[in-house]
């Protein structure tokens, strides 16, 4: 069973790490991949370089063994469309679960997504929930979590994908969107952040006014 964690990560923060940490412990995982997109399809294109991303998540995973990056949607060209990438991962890995890791604005939205319908035949959907945050699907979407969600860990061990599993664990709400807000107007926010990237924040200046 290999994990897969997408998002722009920027920049990567202990709301990320947190959520990694409770599907590595829930599924009992030797490896989870960050995968940083590239120009992603659902939100704004980062605002500071590839380079520095990758850096940071680097920075971030260290002291993690069992945390891996996985750089193929910064090697590829166009959008980062998660589909793709999974297609990818199953060529590969043919008779692996593979655990697709999103959070719950991610989900809410999934049906917005290229070819989701797709997605959902490829890999499990394990599901992270932030403080207040809920879930509101309707349509094919709700017909998709109706049909593929579960409790049993044993089935998503079983079957190589297809399932919905709603992850949960201990919460800490952290949003990039807001740190970077806060790192602009140069307000202290390195208790949301992994002092390692803290430091490479400050040393190159990333994210002022």
């Amino acid at each position: 069973m290999i994990a897969i964690f997408g998002g722009t990560f920027d920049p990567v923060h202990l709301g990320h790490l947190n959520m990694a940490q409770q599907c590595v412990a829930t599924f009992e995982l030797h490896s989870l991949y960050f995968m940083p997109c590239a120009i992603p399809t659902h939100k704004a294109a980062p605002g500071i370089s590839t380079e520095h991303r990758i850096a940071m998540l680097k920075a971030a995973i260290t002291a993690y063994p069992e945390f891996k990056l996985d750089l193929r949607e910064l090697q590829r060209s166009g959008p980062s469309y998660s589909l793709l990438s999974l297609q990818e991962l199953r060529a590969e890995n043919p008779d692996t679960p593979i655990l697709f890791l999103i959070g719950m604005d991610s989900f809410n939205n999934l049906d917005k997504w290229y070819q989701w319908q797709t997605i959902t035949r490829l890999c499990h959907i394990v599901v992270y929930q932030r403080p207040g945050q809920n879930c509101d699907v309707q349509g094919e979407l709700k017909n998709y979590k109706q049909q593929a969600v579960t409790k049993d860990i044993s089935l998503l061990n079983e079957k190589n994908a297809g399932h919905l599993y709603f992850l949960e664990g201990e919460q800490l709400d952290a949003a990039s969107s807001t740190i970077r807000q806060a790192l602009k107007k140069s307000i202290k926010k390195s208790e949301l952040l992994p002092d390692t990237v803290s430091h490479y924040i400050e040393q190159h200046q990333l994210y002022q006014e």
